[in-house]
């Protein structure tokens, strides 16, 4: 017999979790100004092998402008340069021979709707991904139903899942909303 607090629980896990990467996601999404979880992504070599950006220097924004990358071993300046021009952050780094400075230009009105438009579509993927949740929960209850659960237990089950489901959209339309408006804001 199945435990229905147990699959809401997993389900509720499974619908934080997507949320927590779409936040995630839009958090790298340049928005104009500068924001070192735009270098979040980038992979830099250390001594062979493949290394987060933040684990081979210290990375801080000093200004709305431009953010400042400075290494822990001059050694490595060529190479987080590098990994930073072959990124898809889309800025050039400056070398000054001590730090890399990362100048952060305005966005352009079609490049703050390209934003918007990226924004967009990683929304809506996490809210297929909500929905996805929910028709499986529902239809282990259907099965449950069918295995001899009482019909009145199931549909009280499946308007749990539906509210869960509610909640979980209304906060990926927040998020939406919060980083299109910080897109768009000039």
């Amino acid at each position: 017999m199945i435990d229905i607090q147990v699959l809401e629980k997993e389900t509720e896990e499974m619908m934080q979790a997507t949320l927590e990467y779409l936040e995630e996601t839009l958090s790298r999404i340049r928005a104009g100004r500068a924001n070192v979880r735009i270098l979040d992504g980038i992979m830099v070599e250390y001594y062979g092998t493949m290394a987060p950006l933040t684990n081979t220097a210290t990375v801080s924004a000093p200004d709305a402008k431009s953010i400042v990358i400075q290494p822990w071993e001059k050694s490595m300046l060529k190479p987080i340069e590098k990994a930073i021009m072959n990124s898809d952050v889309g800025i050039t780094p400056e070398n000054n021979g001590d730090v890399i400075r990362l100048g952060i230009p305005p966005l352009t009105e079609e490049r703050r709707k390209q934003l918007v438009k990226q924004i967009k579509n990683e929304a809506e993927d996490a809210k297929i991904s909500i929905r996805n949740f929910r028709r499986e929960a529902i239809d282990s209850i259907k099965k449950a139903v069918k295995d001899g659960l009482p019909e009145d237990t199931g549909k009280s089950a499946e308007d749990s899942f539906q509210k869960l489901h509610d909640k979980f959209i209304k906060l990926i339309d927040e998020a939406f909303d919060v980083k299109e408006k910080e897109v768009l804001t000039i």
